[in-house]
């Protein structure tokens, strides 16, 4: 692992997911890094962002840590948080503070490990490593690999998951229990008192994304509540 003073800022902390689908017209990099900045104006210490481009937008408007991804879909393959070592130093060139990989267990393109991605980008990057799980198994796997931070970010997600819907308290509870490692509580908090809950269950920090910044998704969801009821 590696020692980061941007771990100890998130600490207890609200980290703001500021993304948008790619054919949203939210989705340029000027008005992510608005979101991030309005984000951190108001109280998070940090923000998640995905691509290079978005991050350098978003670091030229924030000094909080920012948790870099880069989303890629590469056919033959369920892993697409950044997938490969590549994207990561990508990332990290553009200013990402920490690097958040896909950890599951899912087959990696390019046969590359969880543990040699971690391994790289400690070592090459000077980067701490959040790794995104799905299971408990996943979770100490990514630990056992040198992973500085762990997230739920992928329970719902897998096909281990998919017939579940985020958060899990219950893998939350599991990963603070039996993790070293400080745990993020990542995935379907949609209030304020699901994040007061989560840090009550031993979570080091929160992530809210689309209860926060996803206009496109929360319009979609109003509007198919409101048709229903029509």
């Amino acid at each position: 692992m590696t020692n980061d003073y941007s771990i100890n800022t998130l600490k207890k902390g609200l980290i703001v997911s500021c993304q948008a689908p790619v054919s949203s017209p939210l989705n340029e990099p000027i008005i992510i890094a608005a979101m991030a900045q309005a984000a951190v104006n108001n109280g998070a210490v940090g923000v998640r962002i995905d691509t290079p481009l978005h991050i350098s937008a978003v670091r030229e408007r924030v000094k909080v840590p920012i948790i870099g991804l880069w989303k890629q879909i590469i056919p033959g393959y369920d892993v697409y948080i950044t997938p490969q070592f590549h994207h990561a130093a990508a990332v990290a060139q553009a200013g990402a503070n920490i690097i958040a990989i896909d950890a599951t267990t899912r087959h990696r393109p390019g046969n590359e490990t969880v543990v040699e991605i971690i391994s790289r980008i400690h070592h090459e990057l000077g980067k701490p490593v959040m790794a995104d799980v799905d299971t408990i198994e996943a979770a100490k796997a990514a630990a056992i690999a040198g992973a500085d931070i762990v997230g739920t970010t992928l329970y719902g997600y897998t096909a281990k998951t998919n017939n579940d819907s985020p958060p899990s308290w219950e893998l939350l509870t599991q990963m603070v229990q039996e993790l070293d490692s400080p745990v993020i509580c990542e995935g379907g908090v949609s209030s304020p008192q699901m994040a007061r809950h989560a840090l009550d269950l031993g979570a080091y920090a929160v992530v809210v994304g689309n209860a926060i910044t996803g206009i496109d998704l929360q319009v979609k969801n109003y509007r198919r509540a409101m048709q229903n009821q029509a």
